[in-house]
Formats: structure tokens, C-alpha cells, sequence
């Protein structure tokens, strides 16, 4: 039996923590560090989102995973200059698609992210281990690195950091088993494909899907289904800003998923990008200011600044995020009631994909219809326990 030994389990009381297969060989190798319990959970589900989001945009695709479910999962399209500003990349770094794909993940929710464990579609180029050179995390997993690239990882946390390396040929079998209190569950793996042909029908009277929705959408499917239900996810400009998971109550997800997207909205106003950080500071402490910033919590903000500043204010802030448009949302089932689609509305959701079922379908495509929304029902459900 292929086997590898743990640190210890979910916690670390629980000891003769390992992996192992039955039959055949593992198709992970640990590179360097040793890998934990939770580590892994993050990787493999994580590995098994990029490598499908990967597949259904033909882009490179990455995942900032902590507790097993995704922070941020993104493509790789190229930063303008005001997401260059909010994700601290200097004007002079060069970034790779699979480099940029991770600033992106990595950005969705910087202070969620904080220790995550990474998840790369392709090769780890030099950009991009130098982009996670530069991030507190406890690991990353893709299916190679380039001699540069391992150089630099294997460098980081004094040497300690976990590098797994995942053969992009393995399939698992199609039937997964797992125990419970001493109690083997079984049952057919998701092997739901999440590309372009999922998205029908569209059952609103606006029926206007654009390219750039259509990929958000993707992004928000392909996340979701790797994400602990319920889940709600939020999207634009080909990556996730806001994952609301393992929430009991739909609208509970909607909310939080929302407040998260409101904040990576407000990240980019002028008044968070002229924040005058003093010098030297990390980039975690930058991330600190910044959400102290966006609360109102300013005597703890202020020790992050140079100089005095003024709060931003509530009404300026709900003016800024009125002019918010374009997001992408997708609910892992489907919606109760229409309070999701007030909520996402507030946040400038215009494209929504979930599974449809509920008996208030029509009050909630009314809803839509109301807002001038463009609502896709599959008939997929994606819980992922």
C-alpha cells in the first residue's frame, strides 16, 4: 500500500494521520517540507478546481484555498493599472499568466487568504514562485516547476515549505468512499464538467450573456463546486470577489458574499489607493489598514499611516458601490426566495446562474426581470461536503 505519513490529523491531538491508496501509486510527491492533514484537503480539492476551470476557459487557472474551502479562485487575465495598485504588484513586475491568475486568487480576499494553500494549473514558473515568495502560505501543489522556480519555494519558511507535486494524468476512480464515526459512505464522484454548454437556459426577458459574463460565470461555477455548502460566489473580470461558504441559509451566503465583493469594489476607490501607508510596511500590514480603513475603525487604522486621514464615509461609500455593475454570481442550488436577488442587486449583479427548483422559481425570475438581470436555471446543483 502506497502510503505517506502526516504531521498529526485535523488537529494535533489526533495522531497516525496518513494518505495511502489501495491499489496502485499515489499520485502526489511531496517535494519538500512535510504536509499536514488540512494541507491536503486544501490541495487536492483545490488541484481539482484549477484543473477544471482550466480546462473549461483554456486559461491558466489558480486557487488560494484555507479550511478547505476556496479564499479566491481566478484566471489568468492581465491586471489594469487599479488592480496593479489594490494587489501591491509594482508596475515593473513582469507576471506570467499563471503569476497573474494567482495575484488575482490571492486578491479576491487578501485577509482570508492569509496562510493559504495555493493551487496551480500548470508549470510554477519563476513569476510566479516569486509572486508566492513574497505571500505568507503554507504550500502549493501543480503539476511540475521549472528548476528556477523550485529554487525559489524551497527557500521559503527556512526551508520548511510545503511543495507537492500532482500527475495531471491521474484520474480516481468513479466511485469515492469516505468514513464517518467508524462508518464507510460511498457514492459516485461529481464528475459535472462546468463549461460554456451548462450555461442554459436563460429563462429572463434580458437574455444578453456576454463573453467576459459568460467566463465569470465559469469561474463561479468551477469554485463552487470545490466549495463546503451552501455557497454563493460572486465574479468579475475572471475571478471570484466574494465566496460565501458552509453557511445553513442561502441568503446568509448571499450576504456575506456580497459584503466581500462590496469590499474588493471599495479597494479600488481612489480614497483606499492613496491610503499613505508608512514606509516599509508589509503587505500584510497593508491588508490590515485597508480592511480597518473600509470598517470605519480608524484609531486602529491610523498606526499603518503616516499621516492623519479622514474615515470614508457611509454614504460615499454606498454612492461608489451604486456605480458597480456587470458582476457574476452563481449559487451552488437554488434560490427560496427573491431576498437573494434584492441582496445580489445591491452589490451590481447582473448575470446569475443557479439551478432553478424552488417553488418560487417565478418570483424569483420576476425579481430578476425587475432589475433587468440576465438569470440562467441548469438544473445542476453542486453541494460539496
Amino acid at each position: 500500500m502506497d502510503c505517506i505519513e502526516l504531521k498529526y490529523g485535523c488537529n494535533p491531538n489526533q495522531q497516525m494521520a496518513s494518505i495511502s491508496m489501495h491499489e496502485g501509486k499515489l499520485p502526489l510527491t511531496v517535494l519538500n517540507g512535510k504536509v499536514g492533514y488540512i494541507n491536503l484537503l486544501d490541495a487536492l480539492n483545490g488541484w481539482q478546481l484549477v484543473n477544471s476551470l482550466s480546462k473549461a476557459t483554456g486559461l491558466a487557472s489558480a486557487a488560494s484555498f484555507k479550511h478547505v474551502s476556496p479564499a479566491g479562485a481566478a484566471v489568468g487575465l492581465p491586471l489594469n493599472e487599479g488592480e496593479r495598485l489594490m494587489y501591491f504588484i509594482s508596475e515593473k513586475t513582469t507576471l506570467s499568466e499563471l503569476a497573474t491568475a494567482y495575484v488575482r486568487a490571492r486578491g479576491a480576499d487578501r485577509m482570508s487568504s492569509f496562510g493559504d494553500f495555493i493551487s496551480l494549473s500548470g508549470e510554477c514558473d519563476l513569476s510566479t514562485a516569486q509572486i508566492i515568495k513574497s505571500e505568507v502560505s503554507d504550500g502549493v501543489i501543480a503539476p511540475s516547476y521549472s528548476k528556477e522556480a523550485l529554487e525559489v519555494l524551497k527557500k521559503k519558511k527556512g526551508g520548511s515549505y510545503t511543495i507537492l507535486q500532482i500527475d495531471p494524468a491521474y484520474e480516481p476512480p468513479l466511485l469515492e468512499e469516505r468514513s464517518v464515526f467508524g462508518i464507510t459512505f460511498k457514492q459516485m464522484r461529481n464528475t459535472q464538467v462546468l463549461d460554456r454548454s451548462v450555461l442554459t437556459p436563460i429563462v429572463t426577458i434580458n437574455t444578453t450573456l456576454s463573453a467576459e459574463a459568460q467566463l465569470d460565470l465559469l469561474v463561479a461555477l468551477n469554485t463552487l463546486k470545490y466549495t463546503q455548502s451552501n455557497s454563493v460566489c460572486y465574479a468579475k473580470r475572471g475571478q471570484t470577489i466574494g465566496v460565501g461558504a458552509g453557511q445553513q441559509s442561502r441568503i446568509h451566503c448571499t450576504r456575506l458574499a456580497g459584503d466581500k465583493a462590496d469590499l474588493w469594489h471599495l479597494r479600488q476607490s481612489e480614497s483606499v489607493l492613496s491610503l499613505p501607508f508608512l514606509p516599509q510596511l508589509s503587505r500584510n500590514d497593508k491588508d490590515n489598514a485597508v480592511e480597518l480603513f473600509l470598517r470605519s475603525e480608524m484609531q486602529q487604522c491610523q498606526r499603518f499611516l503616516s499621516r492623519e486621514v479622514q474615515p470614508l464615509h457611509e454614504d460615499v461609500k454606498r454612492a461608489f458601490l451604486s456605480e458597480v455593475h456587470n458582476v457574476s454570481l452563481a449559487s451552488d442550488a437554488f434560490f427560496p426566495f427573491r431576498d437573494n436577488i434584492d441582496r445580489a442587486f445591491q452589490s451590481g449583479v447582473s448575470y446569475i446562474v443557479q439551478s432553478g427548483g424552488s417553488l418560487r422559481d417565478d418570483e424569483v425570475i420576476q425579481a430578476c426581470d425587475a432589475y433587468g438581470m440576465v438569470m440562467i436555471t441548469n438544473g445542476i446543483r453542486l453541494f460539496h461536503h
